[in-house]
């Protein structure tokens, strides 16, 4: 009999391991903590959904009709908890057990073909014939070289909890995505003084339009994503304005949401309009508690809160097995199938924009349909991965318009229906038109 397994319980983990369960495979979980849900435990207090509940949750699962329009942290980690109790995830997932390796089983094959071993850190080595990698993507942080040389407190995004973290007075922020915005405005909003450091122009959008979540405004999914994109600029054009309008805030180089980067959030804006943010352009280095910026100016802070992202680690995997361009592992199939590795997937390591958890259970769904290919065939290995890799571009992003993810499953879910229909009459070709 077939065994798989998952690692990680965060959303992503509870996820592939409930579609597994219920397309009747034999799964073992690994959490190398004590409780599901991941870094909703851990994420800063004033965390909130950019994304509305009604269009955040998993499947059959809707999220509690009695939560807001955009729920609070401690909300979405008690939902993926109830998600958990409801489906008895809790009495198969081995917590307190940390996986510290997984390697492909011996064989004249291609890399995973016939399996991996899973090692534990209690030094059980276990065999399965397929594992789903589920272990997160923001954990592992990321800050710059020139944080080395600041003497005050300092705080990465992913370990700030709230303004309880902060010393003195005079805050800045580095880093303007959605969690650098959050932090700025929770200090501001807490009356320190605080500057954020936005190197790039960047298109902020409202998470509303006429006081509906913007993902549920019906009668936009009438348009293209092409038109969408351009609605949506208009639309935040009018309720917020454009770069001009804030001081200091550097213009968009992109003509698109879809071309770069996009934050989903007015609030710094408000601030930034009241005084209590100041923007601030690239650091050019520091000096004990001095920042000098790139634009000649300098000035002192007290504390540093650094937005500046994550490496997205797999620090059970071989550096050798893992093929990267811009830090990212390269992938196919809508993210899901690692470069060159059989047998393995990555369940939340593409996050196409707009809701995050109903996406682990299609990406578990994809993957479950290449197990079964497998299992289908002579030996118990069909060669997935190397025919998507012949006929799909490799990708590296993590952030990723959803339009282009979703023509990526798409595509997948094309090649493999080739592939299976190839099967049932001859070799699988080459390549499928």
């Amino acid at each position: 009999m077939t065994r798989y397994a998952v690692i990680g319980a965060g959303a992503a983990g509870v996820s592939a391991l409930q579609q597994l369960r219920r397309a009747g495979y034999d799964v073992d979980c690994f959490e190398k903590t004590d409780r599901v849900g991941g870094h909703w435990h851990t994420d800063y207090d004033a965390l909130h959904l950019i994304t509305s509940r009604d269009m955040t949750h998993f499947e059959d699962f809707p999220m509690p009709s009695d939560y807001p329009h955009f729920p609070r942290r401690d909300q979405v980690r008690e939902y993926i908890e109830s998600y958990a109790r409801h489906h008895g995830l809790s009495d198969v997932i081995r917590f307190n057990t940390a996986v510290v390796a997984v390697t492909p089983i011996a064989t004249d094959g291609p890399v995973g073909s016939a399996g991996w071993t899973v090692t534990l850190d209690s030094g059980e080595r276990i065999d399965y014939d397929g594992v789903l990698v589920g272990n997160g993507h923001l954990w592992h942080q990321k800050k710059p070289a020139a944080s080395a040389g600041f003497t005050g407190k300092q705080v990465h995004s992913g370990s700030y909890r709230n303004t309880g973290d902060i010393e003195g007075s005079r805050v800045l922020v580095v880093g303007a995505g959605n969690s650098g915005c959050d932090l700025a405005v929770d200090a501001a909003q807490h009356r320190y003084e605080v500057d954020i450091v936005i190197r790039e122009g960047t298109y902020f959008q409202p998470k509303s339009y006429f006081g509906v979540p913007r993902q549920e405004v019906a009668w936009l999914s009438a348009f293209a994503p092409d038109e969408q994109d351009l609605i949506s600029r208009l639309l935040a054009r009018v309720s917020i304005g454009e770069a001009k309008d804030y001081p200091g805030m550097p213009v968009p180089k992109h003509r698109s949401l879809a071309e770069g980067s996009t934050v989903v959030n007015s609030l710094l804006l408000y601030w930034v309009q009241h005084g209590r943010v100041a923007i601030r352009p690239g650091i050019e280095r520091i000096a004990g508690t001095t920042v000098h910026f790139t634009d000649g100016t300098a000035r002192d802070y007290d504390t540093i809160l650094w937005a500046t992202g994550f490496h997205s680690s797999l620090p059970f995997l071989a550096d050798d097995l893992v093929e990267r361009r811009c830090g990212a592992p390269l992938r196919f199939a809508g993210g899901v199938v690692p470069k060159g590795l059989e047998k393995l997937y990555y369940i939340g390591m593409a996050a196409p924009r707009g809701p995050q958890i109903p996406v682990y259970g299609v990406q578990a769904k994809l993957a479950i349909r290449m197990i079964a290919l497998h299992e289908e065939a002579p030996g118990g290995f069909a060669g997935v991965q190397a025919y998507l890799a012949g006929l799909q571009n490799e990708e590296h992003r993590i952030d990723i318009v959803r339009a282009i993810w979703n023509d990526q499953m798409a595509d997948t879910d094309r090649l493999l229906d080739a592939f299976s229909a190839a099967r049932e009459s001859e070799p699988v070709p080459e390549a499928v038109a």
